[in-house]
Formats: C-alpha cells, sequence, structure tokens
C-alpha cells in the first residue's frame, strides 16, 4: 500500500503582495499617521488663525521704556492713519506759514532765549535778486519731497511771499486752520487731503488783521524715515528727522477746487 506523504502548506494570500506584517507593527503604524495627520490638521487650524490676526490686526498693549503702557496695532509698511495724516500737513503748514520774525534758542546755560529771526537767504531765479524764509518756515519745508525740486521751487515761491519786514517785526502772518478733511486714498501708499484756511496779516500799526482764503489740496506719499538718528547728527538734520518721523512727505500743492468738492 503506497502511504501518500502529508505537507504542511502556507495558506495562500489572496491579492497580497510582500511578507505579512504582525499585528503590533500594524497598530503603531495606524497611530504613528493619525498623530502625523492631527499635527497636520492643527497646523492648518494655527495658520488661519495667524492670518485672520495679522488681517484684522488687533491692537497689542505696549510698555516703554519708560513704565507707560499704550496700544499699537500693525499696519502694512505704506499704510498711515488718518490721524496721522492730518497732523502731519496740519504741522507742516502751521511751520510754514507762521510767521512771526522771531526764534527760540538756548544759550550757554541751557535757558531759553527768544531772538530776532535772521532768516534763511533762498537764491531767486533767472538772476531774481535773492529774498529770505523765516527759520520756521525753512525748517518745516522739509516735510516736502524733493522729487523734482520740489522743496526748492516752493521756497523760491514763498520767499517771494515772505514781506522783509517780518524780520524787523513790523508785520506778523498767522494761519488760521478752518477744515482739514479725512484723507482720501488714491494709490498705495499715496493720499489726498483738504486744506481750508485763512492768512491773516498783522502790521505795527493795524492790528485787525488781513485776512485771505488760503485752500489748497496736498498730495502727500509715504516714506521710510529713520526713526532713531544719531546724537552726534547735526541740530538741523534731527528738526529733519523729527519733522519726517511720521513716515510722510508732501508731494504737491494745488488750489482747492471747493466748486468740485462740494
Amino acid at each position: 500500500m503506497l502511504k501518500i506523504k502529508q505537507t504542511n502548506k502556507e495558506p495562500s494570500l489572496l491579492l497580497s503582495y510582500g511578507a505579512a506584517v504582525p499585528t503590533r507593527v500594524a497598530i503603531v503604524a495606524v497611530v504613528g499617521c493619525s498623530v502625523a495627520c492631527i499635527s497636520l490638521i492643527v497646523q492648518f487650524l494655527n495658520y488661519g488663525a495667524i492670518s485672520r490676526l495679522a488681517k484684522n490686526k488687533v491692537p497689542s498693549l505696549i510698555q516703554l521704556s519708560n513704565g507707560q503702557t499704550i496700544y499699537a496695532k500693525a499696519v502694512d509698511p505704506a499704510e498711515r492713519s488718518s490721524e496721522t495724516i492730518k497732523q502731519f500737513v496740519s504741522d507742516a503748514f502751521v511751520g510754514m506759514f507762521n510767521w512771526d520774525g522771531l526764534v527760540q534758542t538756548n544759550n550757554e546755560q541751557g535757558k531759553l532765549v527768544i531772538k530776532t529771526d535772521p532768516g534763511v537767504e533762498i537764491k531767486g531765479i533767472d538772476n531774481n535778486a535773492s529774498r529770505k524764509v523765516t527759520t520756521k518756515a525753512y525748517e518745516a519745508a522739509f516735510s516736502l519731497s524733493d522729487k523734482q525740486g520740489f522743496r526748492s521751487a516752493f521756497l523760491r515761491r514763498l520767499a517771494q511771499m515772505t514781506d522783509p519786514e517780518i524780520f524787523s517785526g513790523n508785520i506778523r502772518v498767522a494761519i488760521v486752520p478752518n477744515y482739514i478733511s479725512n484723507p482720501r486714498k488714491i494709490s498705495e501708499g499715496k493720499w489726498q487731503i483738504d486744506y481750508q484756511s485763512t492768512l491773516v496779516t498783522f502790521k505795527k500799526l493795524d492790528n485787525a488783521g488781513d485776512a485771505i482764503p488760503f485752500n489748497k489740496t496736498i498730495t502727500v506719499e509715504s516714506v521710510t524715515t529713520p526713526q532713531n538718528p544719531p546724537e552726534d547728527t547735526t541740530e538741523l538734520a534731527k528738526k529733519i528727522y523729527r519733522i519726517r518721523k511720521p513716515g510722510l512727505e508732501i508731494t504737491q500743492i494745488t488750489d482747492l477746487n471747493l466748486g468740485k468738492n462740494n
């Protein structure tokens, strides 16, 4: 009688490829994959939250070196708030059009002294005689852009407007702001603002004053300005940095068309 030899056959693996994986290893792999997926989802959620926070620009509480706390809000490098623009334009025009013929300086003891303004000589154009502008107006004019010679041309025109009697104390001129509009954004980092005011001229023998309308449309652009100038810089440079600290400059001044804006 023939004996049939039995052999141990491995179970066939239907649609299988490769060696079988132990159960423990499979569990570890599944858990690891799950943790990686959860981590990825959390990162996406964090990114979305940070993006919304940056977009909303939520104010943050900041403590200054002197202990004072202020609220600050992050903005784009070319952005400026409406109040910053209005204050910049107001300060520039007050500085350029208030003429009293006086300057304030500190003596050797550090005491404030008021002296007669010698003025700053501005060379005329087309061989015209040189004229002067007040020291305050000269400094405030650094709020104007130097592109295409705008500031120098403005100073020449301002010198022609400035009566020499200003420097002898016989005439004073004051600008009286009446209305400053909210800035209108015309492009990225560029705004227009309407400035309605009155220029009043006071003479030594007539303190009633003569008033004329002074209404302008001003175009301003954002610029990058050093916030902390070096200590060893000149006094004039420090004044220029202070004037331009808001990160703005005036690029155009035109007559205000009241009919168009109304």
